[in-house]
């Protein structure tokens, strides 16, 4: 029997790693990797997921919007599974929102995203596509994005006093 995967935590040297492309797309390891992070992905309530948060180096993202217990305003949005992703701003304009990570669990902070984007990247069947993201998805997809060059969102906060717990977090939405 194998180890289950686990998502790895900040500190681990993996999450600073830029992912490699992905060019086997038939190959048993890819379609376990992108299982794996589904599982991971719904089993911790998350939005999105990357693989190198599996501490593996690929460029695979999935992005998932839906109302959970860490995001219970997030719109619905279907799971899109991402390989080998890029992407251009349509939408200059950048908004401070609050972010958190399965890999930085206990931590919120507020990260500047640009606010539309149009994304490119290849399905698990290997076809291209893109797709225009705006607001809460188009921030899911840079901060999964960030994983694939080797940075967490705490890399774009500006300010210090925009990093709060968790719990804190939690009481600020419940308020709303």
């Amino acid at each position: 029997m194998t180890d289950l995967p686990h998502i790895i935590q900040l500190g681990d040297a993996r999450l600073r790693e830029i992912a490699r492309p992905i060019e086997d797309f038939n190959c048993a390891a890819t379609r376990r990797l992108i299982a794996d992070m589904q599982n991971l992905m719904q089993a911790g309530n998350g939005v999105g997921i990357a693989a190198p948060q599996l501490g593996e180096s690929w460029r695979v993202v999935i992005i998932a919007s839906r109302p959970t217990s860490r995001y219970p305003h997030a719109p619905e949005m279907p799971a899109t599974v991402m390989i080998n992703p890029r992407f251009e701003i349509t939408d200059a304009s950048q908004h401070k929102d609050w972010e958190g990570c399965l890999s930085i669990p206990g931590i919120r902070a507020l990260a500047p995203r640009y606010r539309a984007i149009k994304v490119f990247y290849q399905n698990p069947q290997a076809e291209f596509l893109q797709l225009a993201l705006d607001h809460f998805p188009a921030r899911v997809f840079q901060h999964e994005y960030d994983h694939l060059q080797g940075l967490v969102y705490l890399d774009r906060v500006e300010n210090n006093r925009d990093i709060i717990s968790e719990s804190e977090y939690l009481k600020r939405i419940a308020a709303e």
